[in-house]
């Protein structure tokens, strides 16, 4: 340990004045509560007589004073003493410094020698931390001689004090500050998180439970590149899930391609997907790039994809499986990574029953299956989406839609939405043009639901374990119900034979006789 300065009141004003001026250095370069001490400590050491040096912070909820941090280092402490137990709580309740010539003599506080023995402490020197705005504890500078610190020496100690009582401030202060900015960065994460998973699904609008189980499964398949298909009702949104699908995805950054295979006469439909060679077919004045193409690392979106004609199907098999194709008159093999989002409003199980639809693609497509619930199992989100399309066309049309009657929108939540969100949505702009005022209006009688009109029949919900039964059979069916080997169904489907085994009898999946 360095040699402390014999005779602290034999400096010089100007000596003073330079140690104050290193304490102030010290407090500008360090943050953090144990470095500034330390750096503080060998700062000191030139200028006051110590061998321990501690700082004490008050704790206001159990009112006692708790060690931080201590000179030498190694040294150990209590990390908290009751104020009436210590000479530390006395200077803290009074603001006033406080010496002790000898700590052997002193009578005040009878444990107080015993607790410093270890250590060969004698004097001490006690003073109050505090700033403009607040008391924040005691700084002890402790000396293995008797009566080391004189009266005359208080008020430089205590200059020394009320810098070292900035210093801590601050240090404490940006302490807060961090941990106050971790906690906003936190928050804000986790909001971010939040309106991810919950809300940022592009324009789809709604709460209602059935919403959001879809929304889960959304996110839970969004990452893993699997293909989806999308059953529902003509009009439930989606295209707008897809998006979410891609929008959730590694692939989020490249590009998003739909197409509406319903919408494309047949003998173009093969040239929509994986293009043509200038002269393939009457009308091929140039080359032409397919979707699948055009999808590359991205997401493609088939929408009525029930409505691919038989004779293209085994082409779009292909490119699933393998991930490559021919252009319409061209030899020439094209690789891609596409992920699959297919849409169908059609009963594709009891199309391929009736020969009408491949079940290889079938099974193919039918991977992750997600059922859009119609608009009449969602009447919670109605008043949401009357809000939301109100708001959107009196926008872009200029006006004020400020209020929807109760009876409106009453009429709206009861009525059973054949045509579904669609429907609604053109219902609403209908009657945004013709509000003559800032009230929503519609005609009510047009929106009664006839008391024998029963709702339009949903599809057949298809659950995951019959799904995964279905791609299990599927896969078996190709590989010859080989189970085993690098060519058999296990090895297809990335799993164990073991794994397929007792799936194949969880599902009740037996060979056929």
């Amino acid at each position: 340990m360095r040699s402390p300065h014999t005779e602290t009141q034999a400096l010089s004003a100007d000596q003073q004045y330079q140690a104050l001026l290193d304490v102030s250095e010290a407090i500008v370069s360090h943050r953090d509560v144990s470095a500034l001490l330390h750096e503080l400590a060998d700062r000191l050491h030139q200028v006051v007589r110590f061998d321990y040096l501690g700082l004490q912070l008050h704790e206001a909820a159990s009112n006692t004073l708790r060690t931080r941090v201590l000179e030498p280092p190694e040294t150990t402490a209590p990390p908290s003493t009751r104020i009436e137990d210590i000479p530390s709580g006395l200077v803290w309740q009074t603001q006033r410094p406080l010496i002790i010539s000898s700590i052997s003599r002193e009578t005040r506080w009878p444990g107080l020698s015993k607790r410093v023995a270890p250590y060969g402490v004698q004097s001490a020197c006690y003073l109050p931390l505090t700033t403009a705005r607040r008391r924040m504890g005691v700084l002890t500078f402790a000396c293995k001689k008797l009566d080391a610190y004189a009266e005359a020496e208080l008020e430089f100690l205590q200059l020394v004090a009320n810098q070292v009582a900035v210093a801590v401030e601050n240090a404490l202060a940006f302490q807060e500050i961090e941990a106050l900015k971790d906690k906003l960065h936190e928050e804000k994460t986790y909001l971010e998180e939040e309106v991810r998973t919950e809300h940022n699904f592009g324009e789809i609008v709604g709460e209602s439970p059935a919403l959001r189980r879809l929304l889960k499964h959304v996110e839970t398949v969004a990452p893993t590149g699997s293909t989806v298909l999308i059953h529902g009702e003509t009009g439930t949104g989606k295209e707008l899930v897809a998006r979410a699908i891609h929008d959730l995805s590694p692939r989020r950054d490249h590009t998003f391609i739909k197409l509406n295979c319903a919408a494309i006469p047949t003998g173009l439909l093969e040239s929509e997907l994986f293009g043509h060679e200038k002269g393939a077919f009457t009308g091929a004045i140039g080359q032409k790039a397919g979707r699948f193409e055009l999808a590359h690392q991205g997401t493609l979106f088939l929408d009525e994809v029930g409505d691919i004609p038989l004779e293209l199907q085994p082409k779009l098999l292909r490119v699933l499986q393998e991930q490559e194709f021919e252009r319409l008159g061209s030899a020439r093999t094209i690789r891609v990574d596409v992920r699959l989002v297919a849409a169908t409003n059609r009963d594709l199980a009891r199309m391929v029953a009736d020969g009408q639809f491949r079940s290889d693609l079938y099974y193919r497509l039918n991977v992750f299956p997600l059922l859009l619930p119609p608009l009449r199992e969602r009447p919670d989100d109605i008043p949401r989406l009357v809000r939301h399309f109100a708001q959107r066309f009196a926008q872009r049309m200029g006006r004020r839609i400020e209020t929807i009657p109760s009876d409106v929108m009453e009429a709206l939540v009861q009525y059973p939405w054949p045509g579904n969100i669609r429907e609604l949505q053109n219902v609403v702009e209908r009657a945004v043009i013709l509000s003559p005022g800032p009230s929503l209006q519609i005609p009510l009688g047009e929106y009664q639901p006839p008391a024998e009109q029963a709702p339009p029949a949903t599809a057949e919900a298809v659950t995951l374990a019959d799904a995964e039964r279905d791609h299990i059979v599927g896969v078996l069916h190709e590989t010859g119900w080989v189970v085993g080997g690098p060519k058999g169904a296990a090895s297809r489907l990335g799993m164990r034979r073991s794994t397929l085994q007792w799936k194949m009898k969880k599902l009740g999946i037996s060979r056929p006789a």
